[in-house]
């Protein structure tokens, strides 16, 4: 049975800091591309990053040059007020080594973490 979980949100000032933490059981994150997605109130869920198999990363325009995503982790600098959401953690079957962008790509999925950013 497999199951994710995000953690590490919390709130943070404008401008500050935050790594957030995906662990995993019942599969091994080198074998499948890790998406975080975020999903602020009123919003749909958006793909913030990802990282495939072969270490290819995708970084979304909102946090391109501000982040840094791992097979674990995803580190935020420079939060904004927008940057406020849900975040989750998510992992789908890669097969063309390229990170995958569409939510219906990833097959698991875990509970999210809200990350608030105060202005």
């Amino acid at each position: 049975d497999v199951q994710l979980q995000a953690s590490g949100g919390g709130l943070v000032q404008t401008g500050g800091s935050l790594r957030l933490f995906c662990a995993a059981s019942g599969l091994s994150f080198e074998d499948y591309t890790v998406g975080w997605f975020r999903q602020a109130p009123g919003k749909e869920r958006e793909l913030v990053s990802s990282i495939s198999t072969t270490g290819r990363t995708y970084y979304a325009d909102s946090l391109k040059g501000r982040s840094t995503i791992g097979r674990t982790y995803l580190q935020m600098n420079s939060l904004k007020p927008e940057d406020t959401a849900i975040y989750y953690c998510a992992a789908g079957a890669d097969y063309s080594g390229s990170p995958l962008t569409s939510p219906r790509s990833y097959g698991y999925w875990g509970q999210g973490t809200l990350v608030t950013v105060s202005s």
